[in-house]
C-alpha cells in the first residue's frame, strides 16, 4: 500500500456547525480521485461525525467499489462498552454500518489508562482476537493517547498486537505530554508497525506563522505547507501509514501530489523543521487538535475547540486593532454557551487526548473575548 490513508474524521460539510451535513457529492469525488491514483486505505471510527462516519464510508466507498480494491480500518469505542456482550453488539453494528463482512484493520480506540482497565475488565482485546480467528478482522491493534510507560504495559499485556496508531507530527515529536518520539521508538523496539494520526495536528500545522511559512517556501516554493508535516511522518522507517483527515478535493489532490511517488525528507529539511518548531512553540497558546472528544461530555455543550482556535488566532494576529476573532466569538455565543459558562466539572480534561488544561484555557478565552 502507498503510505497515505484517507481519514473519515473531518469530511466536507454543507453546514460547518452540523457534523452530519456531509457533502456527499464532493465526498464521492474525493474518494474517486484517491482510488484512481492507487491509494486504498480508509480510516473511520464509530464516533466520528456523530456516529455517522461509517455510514458515509459505506455510501462513498463500499457501495461503489469491489471489496478487494480497498482497505478499511475502524475502531471499537471503549466508552460505549459497558459489558462483555457490548463488544459483539457494537462490532456487529459497525459491520452493518460499513456494509462489509470483515475489517482489514480493527483497533481499540483512543486508549488511555482508564480505557485500558475497561478493556481488560470487559475482555475487549480477547474479543477482537476471536474476531480475527473467525476471519472477521485481518489485523488487530489500538490507537493510543497516553504516556510511553502505559504503552509498554499494553504491549506486554497484549503481545498479539500487530500495529499501533500513534499521534506523530513534528510539533509533538518532543512534546512532554504527547511523547511522540518516545512512543514511536517503543513501538519500533517491540516490532510493531506504526500508523500515524494527526500528522498536521488537526490542521494547526497548515496555518502556521508567516515566518515559519517563509522558511519552507524559500527552500521549496512549490511544496505546500501541509506536505512538510505529512512527509515528516511518512519518512519514519517504522511508519506503515499516515492518515490525513481530508476535508475537500484540493486537500486530496495536494496530498496525492507528493505521496504518489513519495520522497523521504533530507537533512536540510529537518533543519528547517526544527526552526519552524521553535517559531510555532513561541506563538501557539493552546495546542488543541479539534478532535471534539471534549465536546461530547460537556454539560453546557461549550464548543471548546472552536473557542481555542479563535483564542490562538487572536494571539497570533498581526493586527491588534479590529478583531475578526472577537466578531466570530460574539456570533457563536448567540446560539452556543460562552467560555465563562464552564462549571469546571472536568469531564473535558479526562477525555482530552492532548492532556490540555481545558478549564484554565476556557478562562483565558473568557478573559480575552468576554471582557
Amino acid at each position: 500500500m502507498k503510505k497515505l490513508g484517507f481519514g473519515f474524521m473531518r469530511l466536507p460539510l454543507n453546514n460547518p456547525n452540523d457534523a452530519t451535513s456531509v457533502d456527499m457529492n464532493q465526498l464521492f469525488k474525493m474518494v474517486d480521485i484517491f482510488m484512481e491514483k492507487g491509494f486504498t486505505y480508509f480510516d473511520t471510527a464509530y464516533v466520528y461525525h456523530k456516529e455517522q462516519s461509517e455510514i458515509y464510508l459505506k455510501k462513498a466507498l463500499v457501495e461503489r467499489y469491489p471489496r478487494d480494491k480497498f482497505t478499511i480500518a475502524t475502531k471499537l469505542p471503549l466508552p460505549r462498552v459497558n459489558s462483555i456482550e457490548d463488544n459483539q453488539k457494537i462490532f456487529n453494528e459497525e459491520l452493518e454500518k460499513c456494509g462489509v463482512e470483515y475489517f482489514d484493520y480493527y483497533l481499540l480506540h483512543a486508549m488511555n489508562r482508564e480505557r485500558f482497565e475497561k478493556a481488560k475488565k470487559f475482555k475487549s482485546f480477547e474479543f477482537i482476537k476471536e474476531m480475527k480467528s473467525q476471519g472477521k478482522i485481518k489485523h488487530i491493534g489500538f490507537s493510543f493517547h497516553d504516556d510511553v510507560n502505559l504503552l509498554e504495559e499494553m504491549l506486554i499485556e497484549w503481545p498479539e498486537t500487530e500495529f499501533v496508531q500513534l499521534q506523530i507530527n513534528y510539533l509533538d515529536w518532543e512534546n512532554p505530554s504527547i511523547q511522540s518520539r518516545k512512543c514511536y521508538e517503543l513501538a519500533t523496539k517491540y516490532n510493531k508497525p506504526v500508523i500515524v494520526m494527526e500528522p498536521v495536528k488537526g490542521g494547526s500545522l497548515v496555518d502556521i506563522p508567516n515566518k515559519a511559512q517563509e522558511l519552507m517556501k524559500k527552500y521549496n516554493p512549490s511544496a505546500s505547507i501541509p506536505s512538510w508535516a505529512i512527509r515528516y511522518a511518512a519518512t519514519l522507517d517504522n511508519v506503515m501509514m499516515v492518515l490525513s483527515g481530508m476535508s475537500n478535493i484540493s486537500q486530496v489532490e495536494d496530498n496525492i501530489s507528493y505521496m504518489k511517488n513519495f520522497i523521504p525528507m533530507v537533512d536540510k529539511e529537518y533543519q528547517i523543521i526544527n526552526e519552524v518548531v521553535d517559531i510555532i512553540n513561541s506563538s501557539i497558546a493552546i495546542p488543541c487538535t479539534s478532535c471534539q472528544y471534549c465536546v461530547d461530555g460537556c454539560p453546557n455543550n461549550i464548543p471548546i475547540p472552536k473557542y481555542f482556535a479563535l483564542y490562538n488566532a487572536e494571539l497570533q494576529a498581526l493586527n491588534k486593532g479590529f478583531s475578526t476573532q472577537q466578531t466570530y466569538y460574539e456570533n457563536m455565543t448567540v446560539s452556543m454557551s460562552k467560555a465563562s459558562q464552564c462549571i469546571e466539572c472536568g469531564k473535558c480534561e479526562t477525555s482530552c487526548p492532548q492532556h490540555i488544561s481545558i478549564i484554565a484555557g476556557l478562562k483565558k478565552v473568557a478573559e480575552v473575548f468576554e471582557n
